[in-house]
């Protein structure tokens, strides 16, 4: 086998090895990673590469140092889902830095903080005041917690209103020109709905690069063509359009249910639709 040959099999062969590894180290973003785990990631890498690229090591031998080293960290980490002692050993513990509004000058050095070093992540998030603080805390991953006093924090609506309506997220309905139908159906709706919505603001689906719902049924899209300005279309149109996709909708129902007794309301309304379509045509059209 040339040489040329042999390096692109074991770099394929890895590739695919480390991209299984890291489907099974789970998804932690890189600033989550714990130092050691990071370590891991570097070390693994290296071997990789030195593997793939250098024909005389034995590849079974490169293989075994990369399955200790991958398999470590996540033996660790479901050791550590189970056992918290052992959780607290690895990962180690938040070091509360101000409490009650009082900065703890010990944790400060146990950890080695300087206070500029302090105040410096403190106006990374817009805080100038110590004042203002009534906890904060350093993480075991390295980052800073803070929350202020009760004087200090933003508004809220629930601060204002006591009855706070629950809101979903919104939900995405169009990539690419493609209409989504399971997010769709989280929110209760069809194709006919949302079509019917998109007609009423002059746009087609194949023209939509993105569009989401939210709670309320509100659509908002980007279209492919950003120079393109939807022309709304006129309500009487519109109603006559709703009506239609109600019909064929309560039509496919009826075609896909197997109950007699569905069969049967599914025809009526469409029926009903019918004839409420029949009345209000030569009054919409006019």
């Amino acid at each position: 086998m040339p040489e040329w040959t042999e390096i692109a099999v074991r770099s394929f062969s890895i590739i695919i090895g480390l991209f299984i590894i890291t489907k099974l180290l789970g998804k932690k973003q890189l600033s989550k990673l714990s130092f050691f785990e990071y370590i891991v990631g570097i070390t693994v890498g290296d071997i990789a590469g030195t593997l793939s690229m250098d024909s005389e090591l034995d590849v079974k031998n490169g293989i075994t140092s990369i399955l200790i080293w991958s398999l470590f960290p996540l033996v660790i980490s479901q050791i550590s889902l189970r056992y918290k002692g052992f959780r607290d050993l690895i990962d180690g513990h938040a070091t509360v830095f101000v409490e009650n509004g009082k900065i703890l000058e010990g944790n400060l050095r146990k950890e080695k903080y300087s206070i500029d070093e302090f105040m410096e992540q403190l106006r990374k998030k817009d805080i100038f005041n110590i004042d203002n603080i009534e906890f904060a805390t350093l993480e075991s991953n390295g980052d800073f917690s803070v929350l202020l006093k009760k004087e200090c924090q933003p508004v809220t609506y629930g601060d204002i209103f006591s009855d706070v309506p629950h809101v979903k997220e919104p939900q995405t309905v169009i990539m690419d020109g493609v209409i989504l139908d399971e997010p769709l159906a989280k929110l209760g709706l069809n194709r006919g709905w949302l079509k019917a919505r998109l007609e009423k603001e002059g746009v087609i689906a194949e023209s939509i690069f993105l569009a989401q719902v939210n709670s309320q049924g509100n659509v908002s899209f980007d279209l492919y063509d950003d120079k393109m300005k939807p022309q709304k279309m006129k309500e009487k149109p519109m109603v006559l359009l709703t009506l239609e996709k109600g019909i064929t909708d309560f039509q496919y129902l009826e075609k896909i249910t197997s109950s007699p007794e569905r069969k049967a309301v599914y025809t009526n309304i469409a029926e009903s639709l019918k004839d409420i379509q029949t009345n209000l045509a030569g009054l919409l059209k006019s």
